[in-house]
């Protein structure tokens, strides 16, 4: 059953990724900066692949009235709500995707999922994870995801160049 579930993702991301191009080629797309481009090309496939590692994907760019900014993706796994954030890069030479995760999103991060928490109906037990993504050029995309990257508050001495 798990196969088949996997099998028919794989089958909607194709056609999703077929769309695209076929609407690149029409020029039907929106014009966008390459960078933001890229980005929601990796929202995309981060969507795909959470789906395959068994997420339940309730929210995509959910966004708060009250805070700038979004968080890629929520999702539950198991019983645990995960507020996932997608980091898509082209090469690893300069800096490591998820390293891009620092202090100041961090706490936009936090401040973003408690407001979305409050919403809920029942208490839930909620984590952090980071998702990267790299689109390196002749190769297949590589996801590295970190589960639980990091908690509520900033431990002393964190550094943002730490490896989740």
């Amino acid at each position: 059953m798990h196969n088949l579930s996997t099998s028919k993702l794989y089958v909607v991301e194709g056609m999703f990724t077929i769309l695209d191009r076929m609407s690149a080629k029409l020029g039907r797309t929106p014009a966008r900066a390459p960078h933001l481009a890229l980005g929601i090309r990796g929202e995309e496939a981060a969507f795909f692949h959470c789906r395959r590692e068994g997420y339940i994907v309730t929210a995509r760019s959910w966004r708060s009235h009250r805070y700038a900014g979004d968080i890629d993706l929520i999702g539950w796994e198991g019983d645990c709500l995960c507020f996932i954030e997608v980091k898509t890069r082209t090469t690893r030479n300069v800096a490591t995707a998820e390293s891009a995760v620092d202090e100041s999103k961090r706490q936009t991060l936090r401040k973003m999922a408690r407001h979305y928490l409050r919403q809920l109906p029942e208490p839930a037990s909620a984590r952090f994870d980071v998702l990267s993504i790299y689109f390196e050029s002749d190769k297949q995309p590589d996801f590295l995801l970190f589960r639980n990257a990091f908690g509520w508050s900033e431990a002393p001495g964190y550094r943002a160049s730490r490896r989740y």
